[in-house]
């Protein structure tokens, strides 16, 4: 459910709630007030009772105009049948002495009823026999000069006695349901709120310590839940990067060792052969040739380092640009190798290349970051080759959407173990790999996952290796 939704409900059943349950009880009181006092507040006894009441005060002009009327025996009979209906009473008063009653009054009770009726904005009920009335008085003037009065006593409406009390009785019910309920759904509205904030509290918490372990389980209304899963999220997003953070720290390290350990070996060897120089050992020309150009040797060795240091760095950043263009592969790769093959003839390997394309082949390449992978690969092979007659042969084949390249050896091989991981820099797994630089098949690995390419290694034993690379077509 959305908070937004919860919250109307909420705010709308505080209002509800206590409503119904106060109309509920007014209908039982009602219900009881109908049993207690009979058809005594019944709908229609109220409206008979209230036409009688009307009828009969709508006719004191006439009483006070001809008050002879009301000594007439049938008119008398006429107000006791109207009073009869609503229960009243009647006395009629002339020189302070009772002419006529519908029941027989005590003076005091005469007094009182008069008493009554006389205060002028309020009609106080009288008790006679315990019952209330109240008392409409008319004065009258006979035309002999003498003066009257006409009592209609009126018995106060048991409804009108009870209403005030149904009101007080509604009145505290809604109050004390209103509070009720409003604490109620107050305290569960709260629950669904803050039960998820503080298990967020929790979790970030525990994040704060630096346990990113600690999951974020969704849980309250959707807003909520997409705040938890968005945390969540950020968890293992911050997670990840703390893993990645570590990972480049351990490659920081490593690189600076492998970097030493490289390095170490030619500087100490020019270090060694310059101290030689200046000892003397070289004490003829040929001698001092040979050491020069030793130093010279392990001078370019380090530059080579430095130089696939820098470029594998930069492929690594992603901060040297790729210049692709639709290039025939069985073209490109012809050229590679007449290129390579008189380094390769003098130093006894044999170069072959096999095309299996059926048909003419495009693939996005860039000419010379492809053309140094292939040449990091036939130097590593040519490093490692441990045959008299040497042998690399490259063949071209295709997939449903790929071009497949392998540059097969006939070298020592790789051991199973180290074939995942030959692609990594500064790999020194085997004793075989401990010549050159360490970077020539990650640059290249960079280089054709930058053409969104795989490269992989398959070992064939004591046969040689074979280095495949897959191209996307164009």
């Amino acid at each position: 459910m959305k908070l937004k939704t919860r919250m109307i409900l909420a705010n709308a059943s505080t209002v509800i709630i206590p409503t119904i349950i106060t109309v509920l009880v007014a209908l039982v009181a009602f219900f009881v007030f109908d049993k207690l006092f009979g058809s005594g507040i019944s709908y229609e006894h109220q409206q008979k009772q209230s036409m009688i009441k009307v009828k009969l005060i709508n006719e004191t002009s006439t009483w006070k105009q001809t008050p002879e009327v009301l000594e007439e025996e049938s008119y008398q009979k006429y107000l006791l049948e109207q009073l009869a209906e609503i229960h009243g009473e009647l006395m009629l008063i002339k020189d302070d002495e009772v002419e006529f009653s519908s029941k027989k009054f005590s003076k005091i009770e005469v007094a009182k009823s008069l008493a009554s009726g006389n205060i002028k904005g309020r009609n106080e009920p009288v008790v006679i026999n315990d019952v209330s009335y109240t008392v409409f008085v008319t004065d009258l003037m006979y035309k002999e000069g003498s003066k009257g009065s006409l009592l209609l006593l009126v018995p106060v409406d048991r409804w009108e006695t009870s209403f005030t009390g149904l009101i007080a009785l509604v009145s505290i019910t809604f109050i004390i349901t209103f509070a009720i309920t409003n604490i109620i759904i107050s305290y569960q509205f709260s629950r669904s709120i803050i039960n998820p904030l503080y298990t967020l509290q929790s979790a970030a918490a525990e994040i704060a310590k630096g346990n990113l372990d600690y999951s974020i389980v969704e849980e309250g209304d959707r807003e909520i839940q997409e705040l938890c899963r968005d945390l969540e999220l950020m968890r293992i997003k911050l997670k990840e990067s703390v893993h990645t953070q570590l990972k480049y720290e351990d490659n920081r390290k490593l690189l600076i060792s492998s970097i030493s350990h490289d390095l170490k070996t030619p500087v100490t060897s020019i270090k060694g052969y310059v101290e030689g120089i200046l000892d003397g050992i070289a004490s003829n020309p040929d001698k001092m040739e040979r050491y020069l150009k030793t130093i010279a040797l392990k001078a370019h060795q380090i530059d080579q380092m430095i130089d696939d240091l820098l470029l594998y760095a930069k492929l690594d950043l992603n901060q040297i640009p790729f210049d692709f263009e639709r290039v025939d592969i069985a073209e490109y790769f012809q050229h590679c190798i007449l290129e390579n093959e008189p380094e390769l003839e003098s130093n006894k390997i044999v170069i072959s290349f096999h095309n299996e394309l059926n048909h003419k082949r495009n693939v996005l390449l860039d000419r010379e970051r492809m053309k140094r992978v292939i040449m990091n690969i036939l130097d590593n092979s040519r490093k490692y080759m441990c045959n008299d007659q040497g042998e690399i042969n490259i063949f071209l084949r295709e997939t449903v959407a790929s071009i497949i390249v392998e540059l097969r050896d006939n070298g020592s091989g790789i051991n199973e173990g180290d074939l995942p991981h030959i692609f990594d820099r500064f790999y020194r797994a085997d004793a075989a790999r401990t010549k050159g630089s360490g970077l020539g098949l990650a640059i290249a690995k960079q280089i054709i996952e930058g053409h969104n390419g795989r490269v992989w290694a398959v070992s064939h034993g004591k046969e040689g290796t074979s280095i495949m690379i897959s191209l996307s077509k164009s």
